[in-house]
């Protein structure tokens, strides 16, 4: 039943708890805050005209729709009502937060059912509680760790506060990347495409995203992700172009549709005995796009699109005794600013470390100190941002590249201390790669730890000439990447005369894109690894480490350990 308005007092409490809220944007380009919008109108305002009408006709004629729970699935969530339940104004609540179709009101309701009508939870899906406060964080004071900067880029190089873990137990890093799906239950706004791409893909949770398959050497295109999307559908999909699925995709039910979820429950599982103290994330942290909002959102606000993917696709899959409350020290993949575009909610990830007891990104590149004092010594890792080698000139690759065609017109991060546009994009990532490096060349003769860890998104090999240096001028010691979809254990011993791509003058890397976000660059048969580039295709990497010695074990997603190497102190 409709919140009564008979009562100038009940008006003035609503009133009063919709001005406690914080402001949103600006008037017709809503940002479904956390804390809401302080605005308000009904349809026949200006800024709702283009939601009018589909707003209308769902509060009528869409309840008797036979896709109406499709469409209006989320209401209860967003508005606190069941859509059969509904009056005109939560459905112009829903349409303000996440439109089914696309159709984004601009101002919310000022009347509704489940007051207050600016927000976008209602129904146990609620706003992240505010964290409290951090050690040493008092009054409002204190390292970057107390408060988010004025920009996404606002800490860039900066160091978040040491960690310590005492004791004399095994101590333990995972790393995983390229894990995290497609949130086919959210609705999009600004005139984004739903992330279900293929049928019983729109459900709450992670689905994975079908990549194309090619040959080991990708000369030959083995599955088109088109032709790739009938395996995942389930039922069979009418509209695909092939009626099956194709023999040459290598698809393996149970494993490609369910991978993000598998690797998962395999860390979990580890984790329960292993009790990782920290987990090193390497990005693409959200397929297709990464967070599916436009640059531009204010650093102490969260999107209901960011708080939506964080919950369905991070909070709720990575959990259980010794991998609740860990750190997650991340870095962004190029899906993560876009894939294919730059304009996308990069930022929202890095706004995201101020509204989570576990995840930590303050800036595209930053460094993390450890200390394990009860056993001795110490780690110092450096996340870096190498998502400039996806960014080309805006006629080359349109499905891989951050500056390509695919941008929308006037695509501007600049607010955000990203790209100004597309013609700039090139040379931005060029020059904030450049950045990177000069950085990293000037704090890793600064460290005194006993171990040195570079975390960062594109695989091993890329800038080859680079990392040897780091290794052997700098003393890097490990190169942690992902990138490539699967699971690659670079140990040196192994290196073959003549393999030169594979030569890092010495350097331990590994590659941990199997994650299972999106489908692996080969079938994960492994009676069929004619394709495979390294020991497996999903999974994720369990680094054993002391002062003298880190066991590296690439974990499949099974949670049999495919292969493993022993980096020492020399």
């Amino acid at each position: 039943m409709a919140a009564s308005t008979s009562t100038s007092l009940r008006g003035a409490l609503r009133g009063l708890l919709t001005a406690l809220l914080a402001v949103a944007s600006a008037a017709g380009s809503s940002e479904f805050l956390a804390s809401g919008s302080s605005e308000c109108a009904g349809l026949d305002d200006p800024k709702n005209a283009i939601c009018r009408e589909a707003v209308a006709w769902a509060a009528v004629g869409g309840k008797t729709d036979a896709k109406a729970q499709e469409y209006f699935g989320e209401m209860k969530s967003v508005t606190g009502v069941d859509w059969p339940n509904g009056t005109e104004a939560d459905f112009q609540r829903l349409y303000f937060c996440g439109p089914p179709g696309g159709k984004q009101c601009g101002l919310p309701p000022c009347n509704c059912s489940a007051p207050p009508c600016g927000t976008c939870y209602a129904d146990g899906f609620a706003p992240p509680a505010p964290l409290p406060p951090r050690p040493g964080c008092t009054n409002g004071t204190g390292g970057i760790q107390c408060k988010p900067p004025s920009t996404a880029m606002g800490y860039k190089g900066m160091a978040w506060p040491s960690m310590s873990f005492s004791g004399k137990q095994e101590m333990h890093i995972f790393a995983i990347g390229d894990w995290g799906g497609l949130d086919g239950s959210h609705q999009p706004t600004e005139g984004r495409t739903m992330l279900s791409i293929y049928n019983g893909g729109k459900k709450k949770g992670p689905s994975v995203f079908p990549r194309d398959r090619k040959n080991k050497e990708t000369t030959v295109l083995l599955c088109h992700h088109f032709t790739f999307l009938q395996c995942y559908c389930d039922p069979p999909c009418p509209t695909a172009i092939n009626k099956e699925c194709k023999a040459g995709c290598g698809f393996v039910k149970g494993v490609d549709d369910q991978a993000q979820i598998l690797v998962a429950k395999a860390m979990e599982a580890r984790a329960a005995t292993a009790d990782p103290q920290c987990i090193l994330n390497v990005g693409d942290n959200f397929y297709w796009g990464g967070i599916e909002k436009n640059c531009g959102t204010p650093m102490d606000k969260l999107s209901f699109q960011a708080h939506h993917q964080f919950t369905q696709i991070f909070e709720e899959v990575y959990s259980g005794p010794g991998l609740s409350g860990k750190p997650w020290l991340s870095v962004l993949g190029n899906h993560d600013w876009g894939g294919r575009v730059f304009n996308n909610g990069w930022d929202q990830q890095i706004a995201y470390t101020w509204y989570s007891d576990r995840w930590i990104l303050p800036s595209p590149y930053w460094s993390q100190h450890v200390e394990y004092p009860d056993l001795g010594f110490s780690v110092d890792i450096y996340m870096i941002d190498s998502n400039a080698m996806d960014a080309l000139d805006s006629g080359a690759n349109p499905s891989h590249n951050l500056c390509g065609s695919v941008n929308p017109p006037g695509a501007d991060c600049s607010a955000a201390g990203g790209p100004s546009s597309v013609g700039a994009c090139k040379s931005w990532f060029q020059s904030f790669w450049s950045e990177n490096q000069a950085w990293l060349e000037a704090e890793l003769p600064k460290s005194k730890a006993d171990w040195q860890i570079v975390v960062t998104h594109f695989n091993c090999g890329h800038e080859q000439a680079w990392y040897k240096k780091l290794h052997q001028n700098f003393g890097l010691d490990l190169l942690v990447t992902g990138h490539r979809h699967d699971q690659e254990l670079w140990d040196p011993k192994d290196l073959k005369e003549g393999n030169k791509h594979r030569d890092l003058g010495g350097l331990m890397c590994f590659v941990t894109g199997g994650g299972g976000g999106i489908s692996s660059e080969a079938t994960p048969n492994p009676a069929d690894k004619h394709d495979w580039y390294g020991e497996g295709q999903y999974g994720f990497f369990d680094l054993t480490i002391s002062k003298s010695k880190i066991l590296i074990q690439s974990i499949n997603y099974d949670g049999t350990v495919l292969k493993e190497a022993s980096l020492e102190q020399s």
